[in-house]
This record gives structure tokens, sequence and C-alpha cells, in this order.
């Protein structure tokens, strides 16, 4: 163009320009919905350090918060691994022991005021500090058991050194985790771990902290949760609601995942959302309804996107297992899949009435056990959404095998009650009570929320024990409570589920490991046979003979009894014809980043 055409062409945009401007300025569309996940936990959290933290509810929020080196494929079924925070999938030495990944460069950690106003970003050392805080005996950590067990060289001394001097040297540098520089992490085994990997993908154990975030709130860290994750904390009440907002330094990540060619619901999930940019909520706001029927009227409402269906509307909802005409008028989603799970009872090992590894005390627990009609609870309270526990290895994972039978699954009260009469356990006072061998009263208490849900459970544990002559006392509190001290042993009979995180079988062996007292054994059982067994098929890699040495760690729980395995649940899902993109996957928590909520539809289809 030459200068005179220039110099016409500008004047022509100023003319328009001065005409623009002597016109009404144009109506600024409307800012876009803003898009909210809201759903119910029907347990109060209890906070959000990785490090310290054992239950479920806490884990599914810290899953979203905090971002680990590796993670699952959303899709993929049967459960695949791939690259979150690292860049490519380990590099692994042929025996194990050695395993290198290099994290991607640009991510960084949701703003806070521990960094100073500047953008941090996450680096190996990160992933080193993480990993030792397991190992300070000051994290008091649950997990520090299953982390010990990989054999990172130089962290047990480590720990001993803490032990003695009340110092953790978090700047001490240890072969079995260590910075090769900026971006790559080496950890080094003493011993072979096949599945080392898991734990780098576990939303507790994985998880990546920054250290000034530790160190700037010190006791309060469990309040104050700063991760790479996709969402980040925005305002708590305590056991009453959480409000998670998009964090807005979350790296550029868009959905993929490889689904079954004959998952028909994988597959329309990637046909709609491949190529979407991660999160597509903006929010999440999740409400703490312990009891069933609020938290399943707030779905009825629209309040919920999206709810577990609590067993007793299992038949006005999915009556048959077939979602009943009324809601699937409304568009209602459902799925049901079994859980990678299993509910038990745990028999305190050093309580003087249920404790102790005596003939009469081991016929006592079997006793009890074989007086549990678990058939009975899938039955009546869990409304047939559940099916009987064999042993402590849960479906979904590698040695699951569902024909297998032993006496944990057993309900047998003629045996239960010549096991009682054998060793003494009669009434020898005449009030229709049994008793101890030597005379004092036998008296069973349980510790239980309280909760119409627990109350139906419940009524089937007394009813199948007074049937046998065995009293039981309930005593009702809060699950947070009775979780500290569940840990410390001072609850002589208690209730709890595990979720499994990985495909391992064995990863639940781990509460009734010796070494795990204090933490995740809370039924304290110290047995050197069983210590034996989960020691050597942690060198062994999955196959026939890892799942032999799994049977037999097994039965030894059966002959011993510290803990009852009852059911492995199965989980019915329901969602809003507006939730997008979801389903369950067996082992991954932080499904919020990949569901959308369709708002046109929301505000249409909402009652």
């Amino acid at each position: 163009m030459n200068i005179r055409h220039w110099v016409r062409a500008t004047s022509l945009v100023l003319a328009l320009g001065g005409l623009l401007a002597q016109q009404p300025a144009a109506a600024a569309g409307p800012p876009p919905a803003e898009k909210v996940l809201r759903y119910a936990f029907n347990v109060a959290e209890t906070g959000f350090d990785p490090a310290q933290v054992s239950d479920l509810y806490s884990a599914r929020v810290i899953a979203n918060i905090f971002d680990r080196p590796y993670k699952y494929d959303y899709l993929a079924r049967p459960a695949q691994l791939r690259p979150s925070l690292a860049e490519a999938m380990p590099v692994v030495s042929p025996d194990y022991r050695t395993w290198t990944f290099q994290l991607r460069k640009g991510i960084y950690f949701a703003d806070d005021p521990a960094f100073h106003g500047r953008k941090r970003e996450l680096t190996a050392a990160d992933v080193v500090y993480s990993f030792k805080r397991f190992f300070d005996p000051a994290t008091k950590s649950p997990y520090y058991d299953t982390l010990a067990g990989l054999k990172p060289v130089g962290l047990e001394a480590l720990r001993a050194r803490a032990e003695s001097s009340g110092h953790f040297d978090y700047d001490a540098e240890v072969e079995g985790v260590k910075a090769l520089d900026r971006y790559t992490v080496r950890f080094q085994l003493a011993e072979p771990r096949p599945r080392m990997l898991y734990q780098l993908a576990d939303s507790l154990t994985g998880s990546v902290v920054a250290r000034e975030v530790v160190e700037t709130y010190g006791d309060r860290i469990m309040e104050h949760p700063v991760g790479t994750g996709a969402f980040m904390l925005q305002s708590w009440r305590r056991a009453s609601q959480l409000t998670l907002v998009r964090n807005p330094n979350f790296r550029e990540e868009y959905f993929d995942g490889t689904p079954a060619a004959d998952d028909a619901q994988a597959q329309a999930i990637a046909a709609r959302l491949r190529g979407r940019r991660l999160p597509m909520v903006d929010k999440v706001v999740i409400s703490i309804i312990e009891e069933n029927q609020p938290r399943w009227l707030a779905f009825l409402n629209g309040e919920h996107d999206l709810v577990e269906l609590p067993a007793t509307f299992v038949n006005q909802a999915a009556p048959n297992g077939t979602l009943a005409p009324n809601l699937a008028k409304r568009g209602i989603g459902m799925a049901r899949v079994p859980s990678t799970d299993v509910t038990m009872l745990f028999f305190n090992m050093t309580d003087k009435v249920v404790g102790g590894y005596s003939a009469d005390k081991v016929a006592l627990r079997r006793a009890i056990a074989l007086a549990l009609n678990s058939e009975e609870e899938v039955r009546l309270p869990r409304r047939g959404q559940a099916i009987v526990a064999q042993s402590f290895i849960m479906p979904n994972t590698s040695s699951y095998d569902p024909k297998w039978r032993t006496e944990m699954g057993s309900f047998d009260p003629a045996r239960a009650v010549a096991l009682l009469d054998m060793y003494g356990y009669t009434d020898k006072n005449g009030d229709g009570w049994r008793d101890m061998p030597d005379g004092s009263p036998l008296v069973l208490y349980y510790d239980s929320s309280g909760r119409s849900d627990s109350r139906e459970l419940d009524e089937v544990m007394k009813k199948n024990l007074d049937a046998i002559g065995i009293r039981l006392v309930l005593r009702l509190g809060q699950w947070p409570e009775q979780l500290k001290a569940a840990r410390a042993g001072k609850l002589m009979v208690w209730a709890l589920g595990d979720a499994g995180t990985s495909p391992d079988s064995a990863e639940v062996l781990q509460y009734m490991y010796g070494g795990a007292i204090g933490e995740l054994n809370f039924a304290r059982f110290s047995l050197p046979a069983y210590d034996a067994l989960y020691r050597k098929q942690q060198l062994m890699p999955e196959g026939p003979e890892r799942d032999a040495v799994l049977r037999e760690a097994n039965r030894l729980l059966v002959a011993y009894m510290p803990y009852k395995a009852r059911v492995h649940r199965v989980l019915t899902d329901m969602w809003q014809p507006w939730l997008v993109g979801y389903m369950r996957h067996p082992f991954a928590r932080d499904f919020w980043r990949y569901v959308d909520i369709d708002t046109a539809r929301e505000s249409e289809a909402r009652p």
C-alpha cells in the first residue's frame, strides 16, 4: 500500500470510529453461567494433609487439590496408569529396585501467602520432601509402614536418628529418594518392589506438597492444603460444607482416555468430551449429610448432581437393578458397579475380653464371626447391594476369585455355640447370658455411629449375638473421634471399611501387619507367621505363586480372626441429566476434573 492509499484508509477508519462513537454501546452479553458440581459425603472429613489423612472422604478432596507423578486413565477398564506430573512412565531397573522419572516443567502450585507473592514451580525437591514426610515421626503418618515396606535406602536410618534427637533432618541426602537435578527423581529400594508405581499414583502417598507451606502452617496444615491439582479449597465449615474452586495455576490439560471397545458408556463420554480443557467445572460444593433420607431427598430435589444411592431406597429407585420409570423420565443416569472395598469388624487383640492368642480367645472370636449372618446383612439392611466377603481380597484387584469360599463368609450358629461351650463361655449365673470362663460377665462393647443405616446393621448384629447368648452393648459416637480412639487401641470392637486404591490385592493386608500397629492395624494383631507372608509377597511379581501366598495369609486371618470380613459392597450411582461425563473409577478419586455441567439443560431440567 502506498502512502496515499494509507492516508485515505486511515481517514476512513477515523471517520467510521467517530460515527460509531455517536451510537449507543452494544449491550454486552451475559457472562457464562458458573458450572458448579454439587454432591454430599455421608461421613465428615478429618482434614487435608496427605501424610496424615487415612479416611476415604478426606482422601477424595485431597485427590483433587494435590497431584501425583502418575494417574489412572479415567476411562480405561481394566485400570491403566498414565503420566501426570511425570513426563513419561518411569525407567525401572530389571530387579525393580531403582525407579527414575522426570517431572514436567512449568507446573505450579496454587498461589498462597507461604510463597510471598512469587509463582512457585513444582520441582524434584518437592517430591523428595513429600515422600520424606511420611517417615518423620512428628507427622505420625498412618502410611509410614506402607512406605517403609518399600525399603527406600537410608530413610529408616534417618527416621531412627529423628526418634533419638527429636529432629528430622529433611536436608540430609539419602539414596532412597533423591533429586538428581531440578526435575529428575530417583527412588532406590533395598529390595524388589514390583508395585512401587501404585504408591506414586495414590491420592495420599503420591501427592506432592510444598515445604514452605507445611512449615508456614505447622500444626494447622490439615486446614491449609496447597497443591498443584485442578482445584483449591475456598472455604471449609467442619463436618458441614466444603467449597473448592478451579485452580487458576493448573497446568494445561485436556480430556483424554482409552475406553474399551465394548464399553458403551466410556465410548460415549470420550466422543463428547475428548479434547476439552480441564477442569470443566468452576466450583465444587460438598455438603456433609450423614443420614440417608435427607441426602437422597437433596438429590431428588435437584440440589445435588450426583448421589451414591443409599441401600435404604434401592427398592424404590432401582427395583431389580432397573432405574425406576419416574426417574428414567427425568433423564436420571444410573450405573451399578462392584466396589473395590471390604467392610469389616476388628477385635482389639490387647483387650482382656476379646484379645489374645490362646485357644479360648481364638475360639471366642471365631464363634462371634460364625454367628454373624452376612447373607442376612446383604438381604436386609443392604437391600442386596453387596456380596458376602470370603476374605479380604477385594473385587477388581488382581488376585480376586469370586468362587473362593472360606469360613470368613460362613454363617454357622450351631458351630459357634459348640465352640463357646467347649471353652467355658457358658451361662454361669442363670441370667440367660454367657459368661467368661472365670465367671465374669461376657460383654462386647461395640462402637457405632447411630445413623439410620448403621442402626439397621447394628440390629442384625445384635440379633445374631443374642441368638448365641452373647450380650452386645452399643456405644454411639462420632466417626472421627472413634477413628482416633481405634488407632490408640481404646475400642474393643469397631466396624470399618477399606477402599482399594490400586489393583494390588495385598494392599488391605497392611491392616493386619504387626509393623502397622498404632497406624492402620487397628486390631493390634501381631503374628510372626503372618508378617513373614506379608513381607514375602511384597517381593513377588503378580502371578499364581503370589496368589498362593496371599491365600495363605488370608487363611491365618481366618484361623485367628483379628478381623471379620463382612461384605464387598455393590454401588449404585445416580446422576442428574445435566451432569456430563461421570463414570466411577475403581481406584482413582479425582473425577471432578473430568465431568462437566450442561448449564442449559440444568436450567431446563432442574425441578
